[in-house]
């Protein structure tokens, strides 16, 4: 059996991942991710959370305006723009 068929029958799900989303109203790139996102999310069971920076003066002096911030487990992996060919590499790496 090819090793590409073995990776394919031992690809886990990442329910225990935490994907958050920092984003904002009016923000067509923030919609954009969030697209991307809930679509992997079907594929592969991360939790994505999606956090409005302009709900508090900390969030908002933290991430400006370069949104949409995307975390994943806690560390920020993509500023403005998801990238899905790293994003894959991402998951690959986390075994997914």
């Amino acid at each position: 059996m090819p090793l590409r068929w073995l990776r394919f029958l031992r690809r886990r799900t990442l329910t225990g991942v935490r994907v958050v989303v920092y984003t904002r109203k009016n923000c067509p790139l923030c919609d954009e991710a969030i697209d991307f996102l809930k679509r992997e999310q079907g594929r592969s069971g991360f939790q994505l959370a999606l956090v409005d920076v302009d709900s508090s003066d900390a969030l908002h002096e933290l991430h400006g305006d370069w949104v949409p911030v995307i975390e994943v487990d806690g560390k920020v992996r993509f500023r403005g723009h998801v990238n899905p060919a790293l994003w894959r590499r991402l998951l690959t790496a986390m075994g997914c």
